[in-house]
């Protein structure tokens, strides 16, 4: 007879988990045992915070649930940030802990804390196994993870519960699916003729798009309508970003708004397509005037605040943009041309063509890169001007915290996506003041002989909080830092690393970076202030 930590394991399995990332302890011993046993490698990190993030990069690829495990006290302790991540970037993960057993907790202290109440607020939901609760809750917890907007659910298995036997019940039954398309109806006739009369139609995507598999549909619609759209961060490349419709990515750049606001400004017909404004900075509050035609596609109804919207249809995006365009005809929009002028001016900004600088290194990355690569990027100035600059070609090209814009996600990201499809090209872009955060994961990528090129922007300085610091005329206060010698650290974790300082040379390395079979950093040192302007 399977005992709790079997069925927890063997639910995961079914739901089509592969992967686990954490750090072993005493307390989850069994349970990553009985992982193992159904099917689930469990792949050793050196953070439990950059476990989660691994998960999330599996997770990119085979859609399932991210699993992290996470020791007692310590363990859980250090995970609080990707979990909340996860919340915030609605990534499904499964975040499985184990604790004391229940005649102990009211007198055992060391490392003891309550696990539930600490993640209850950034997490969709959180329970402690009970005896003979272990299938129920496990599949609820896939359930509660995967449905509506994705999230993290904890379950928190007391040791002496782990390994106690009990019958496997059957499956919960699925919930009943939700409509997938708006109801026929006065609101729906009014939305399709809102689109009919559209001359200046723009539609705004989101990262329930792709929590909802809904890019084709997306992309398909915008051809069709010839609707421009812009995308969150998270969304690049759910259409083809060197498409004349595509205007890029939006939420973090002022510099990108002066451009793309007036256009949400200007027009008669604007389609929120599983926008989720948790990524837009406050220059995204409010972008349209009062009265405008917006019909809001969302995930779950957003009591967010960040903007109004005239018609809401709280529905599976690809089946409502098919339900929104039957019967009306295709026809000829913004005769002005004021999209197309607000893509060339984006490029003339963009500094693509500088002979050394962020823009630069983006610039020749993106050209040494095929089209179907991922590049995942951390938290910072030079992520600003990647998401901006970087042109994806697909969905989930480009991979960031975007929610919560935490700081050390790129190379763990990087780690779970190149171990889930190791013929896949996949490099991480960070800063160096990210990388230093998480260096052990240096030796993630040595023990997984993960042949990832890894991108350093080296200004020796937090560039964006510098710039912040600057701009409200205040000293620079612990923000500058030293020069790491990021060539030495890699070559001493079992890797390669070089530096450059010009076009050429980083194109070379990035070449020879693909070329190898262990991971490679390349530091491309752009020196401080480099951000001056450009964000």
């Amino acid at each position: 007879m399977p005992d709790s930590a079997d069925l927890i394991a063997r639910r995961l399995a079914e739901a089509g988990c592969r992967y686990a990332f954490g750090i072993p302890g005493g307390e989850v011993l069994a349970i990553m045992d009985a992982l193992e046993r159904a099917g689930i490698r469990v792949v050793l990190a050196r953070h439990e915070n950059c476990a989660g993030f691994m998960g999330e990069g599996v997770h990119h690829h085979d859609r399932a649930p991210a699993i992290l495990v996470a020791t007692i006290g310590p363990g859980i302790a250090n995970a609080v940030n990707v979990i909340a991540n996860a919340h915030q970037d609605r990534v499904p993960m499964v975040v499985l802990t184990g604790c004391i057993s229940a005649d102990e907790r009211h007198s055992y202290t060391h490392q003891v804390f309550d696990h539930v109440k600490l993640v209850e607020p950034i997490a969709k939901a959180a329970f402690r196994v009970e005896d003979g609760m272990a299938a129920v809750l496990a599949d609820r917890a896939v359930a509660i993870a995967t449905e509506g907007r994705p999230g993290p659910v904890l379950l928190d298995i007391p040791i002496d519960v782990q390994t106690r036997e009990q019958s496997a019940p059957p499956p919960l039954p699925e919930a009943a699916a939700r409509p997938v398309a708006p109801a026929e109806g006065p609101a729906l006739d009014e939305a399709r003729s809102w689109l009919a009369e559209a001359r200046r139609p723009l539609m705004v995507a989101g990262l329930d798009v792709l929590t909802q598999d809904a890019e084709a549909a997306v992309a398909a619609f915008c051809r069709r309508f010839r609707m421009p759209l812009i995308t969150t961060y998270k969304a690049k490349g759910v259409l083809p970003e060197d498409d004349p419709l595509a205007l890029g990515g939006a939420g973090l750049s002022p510099r990108a708004d002066r451009h793309l606001l007036p256009l949400a400004a200007a027009s008669d017909c604007i389609i929120l397509a599983g926008y989720d404004p948790i990524e837009m900075r406050i220059g995204w509050r409010d972008p349209w005037p009062d009265g405008a035609r917006v019909i809001d596609l969302p995930a779950v109804i957003d009591r967010h605040g960040m903007h109004r919207a005239s018609l809401i249809f709280p529905v599976d995006v690809g089946a409502a943009l098919e339900s929104l365009g039957k019967g009306v005809a295709p026809r000829e929009t913004w005769p002005s041309g004021e999209p197309a002028a607000a893509k060339a001016a984006l490029r003339a900004e963009s500094r693509l063509d500088e002979d050394w600088g962020p823009a630069a290194v983006v610039d020749v990355l993106r050209r040494s890169l095929p089209r179907d690569a991922v590049v995942t990027t951390d938290s910072g100035a030079h992520r600003i001007v990647l998401s901006q600059l970087f042109e994806c070609y697909r969905p989930r090209g480009l991979l960031q915290s975007t929610g919560l814009c935490t700081m050390g996600c790129a190379v763990p990201l990087a780690i779970g996506r190149k171990l889930a499809e190791p013929d896949r090209t996949v490099v991480a872009t960070v800063g160096d003041g990210g990388l230093e955060m998480f260096l052990g994961e240096l030796a993630t990528l040595r023990d997984l002989k993960l042949a990832i090129p890894i991108v350093v922007f080296v200004d020796t300085q937090l560039g964006l909080i510098e710039l912040k610091q600057r701009g409200s005329q205040l000293p620079n206060v612990a923000v500058e830092f030293g020069a790491t010698d990021f060539a030495a650290v890699a070559k001493a974790l079992g890797g390669e690393g070089v530096r450059v300082r010009n076009r050429e040379s980083l194109a070379r390395e990035i070449e020879a970076a693909l070329s190898r079979d262990r991971f490679t950093i390349i530091a491309a040192e752009i020196g401080r202030r480099a951000y001056d302007g450009r964000i």
